[in-house]
């Protein structure tokens, strides 16, 4: 017999002919299990040779909520590939493709999967709080300039674990936005219970239908990027932020900060990235030759301006997860506040240099780090005929809209980390000391 109770930290019990499972999310026992139910906080179950029964802390028993899961034992394969990593790297098309998929409706109304806020809370909204951990919170990171710019509305961007150890203010109008890839990162979870807690709105971003996250939340929204099992996320990024960009393009639409026209057209350029990153994603070799070349370097620096920090915070956590070298993230302006004390011959340094409105400050910044002895890898537009003075190595991609650049940009970063955690013979799903999912404090 097993016996189990959950107060927190999430917790499902797997079913199949003459076994039961328990497990913190639904992946880990995804290819035993056939039917999957949540335990909620202060219910306990017990395990047997019978199958299983809940109960309350009264010992009054209780029904567990069987959840939906659409994921299959084919999208748990590797497919041919050598690993989930690089599977859900080149999966990354089909991810943005199911995520914009049926967002518009006939009146050009963006909706989404469960809306339970008033298109009247979301347009009198005066303040915007996204909680996010990881990977997520880079996510967000890029969702703040966007929410911003077409929505104009305030936004700041907190760490789940930070967020309510720091006494928040939630004011009449504030709505939260928690972003989780599983839907079950148990800072994130936390932080958005505090939030509504303190009366705030939640807007749940999350990859897993019926996960604590979207069962807790006001509405949700769903990446709809399929089965994520690399520990270091890929896909499931860059379905966060198309999919909260599509938020931003909603409450323009609910506040009148964009005309029709302008998201219409921002609708049909979110839908034209996919094409984007599958040409970004056919350039591997030249992104494998420059890793090749880089081989035996061990300190890295990643840096970017505007919407090009955040992709350069993903790229340097992306680089470091895997392969277990050094590798920091900067905006590029705060070179001269410290970092450019480390830089040295030996160093190598990587931007982020799509954006026209900033190129000028980036090469200026290149020159700077090059002057100094480190190797310089830009990520640069194919139209960029500048680059190649200030850099040694280059990886094009394809030119888009700014707001748009960090789900094209990451994608030779994601390939760059990839093919050097290969070289040095690292395990790229399972990296030491990380989980998929954080289900503890």
């Amino acid at each position: 017999m097993i016996v189990a109770a959950r107060r927190i930290s999430p917790l499902v019990v797997g079913t199949a002919k003459g076994a039961t499972f328990l497990a913190s999310d639904v992946p880990a026992i995804l290819d035993r299990a056939d039917s999957f139910y949540a335990v909620n906080d202060d219910e306990i179950v017990r395990l047997g040779p019978e199958g299983f029964r809940a109960v309350d802390l009264e010992g009054v028993p209780v029904r567990l909520r069987q959840l939906a899961i659409d994921w299959d034992l084919e999208t748990a394969q590797k497919g041919g590939h050598d690993d989930y990593m690089i599977k859900e790297i080149n999966e990354q098309p089909d991810a943005l493709r199911t995520t914009l998929l049926d967002r518009r409706r006939d009146d050009g109304t963006i909706t989404f999967d469960e809306l339970r806020v008033a298109d009247e809370e979301l347009r009198d909204v005066r303040r915007v709080v996204i909680v996010a951990a990881g990977t997520s919170h880079h996510a967000a990171l890029v969702a703040k300039y966007a929410l911003e710019r077409w929505a104009h509305v305030s936004v700041e961007v907190d760490i789940s674990s930070e967020y309510r150890y720091r006494d928040p203010v939630v004011e009449v109008g504030t709505l939260v936005i928690a972003v989780s890839q599983s839907g079950e990162t148990i800072d994130t979870i936390q932080a958005m219970r505090e939030a509504k807690r303190r009366g705030a709105r939640v807007v749940a971003v999350a990859n897993v239908v019926d996960s604590s996250l979207a069962r807790e939340a006001d509405a949700v929204i769903y990446t709809r990027a399929g089965l994520e099992v690399s520990v270091a996320s890929t896909k499931a990024y860059v379905a966060q932020v198309a999919a909260l960009e599509l938020l931003a393009l909603r409450l323009a639409q609910l506040r009148a900060t964009l005309p029709a026209p302008d998201v219409e057209a921002h609708l049909l350029g979110l839908r034209a990235v996919g094409a984007l990153v599958s040409r970004a994603l056919g350039r591997r070799a030249g992104v494998e030759a420059v890793a090749g070349a880089l081989a035996g370097a061990h300190d890295f620096f990643f840096i970017g301006r505007h919407v090009g920090y955040p992709t350069a915070l993903e790229g340097a956590l992306k680089f470091k997860e895997i392969t277990y070298l050094h590798a920091e993230g900067y905006p590029a302006g705060e070179l001269k506040h410290g970092p450019l004390a480390l830089i040295e011959p030996g160093v190598v340094v990587v931007a982020i240099a799509t954006d026209p409105a900033l190129h000028e400050k980036m090469l200026s910044n290149l020159s700077e780090v090059k002057a100094r002895g480190a190797s310089v890898v830009a990520v640069a537009t194919d139209d960029d005929d500048q680059i190649d003075a200030v850099a040694d190595f280059i990886l094009r991609v394809p030119a888009t809209e700014p707001l748009f650049s960090p789900m094209v940009d990451i994608v030779p970063l994601q390939l760059f980390a990839y093919a050097m955690a290969r070289g040095l013979g690292r395990n790229v799903d399972r990296p030491r000391n990380l989980a998929k999912t954080v289900t503890v404090e």
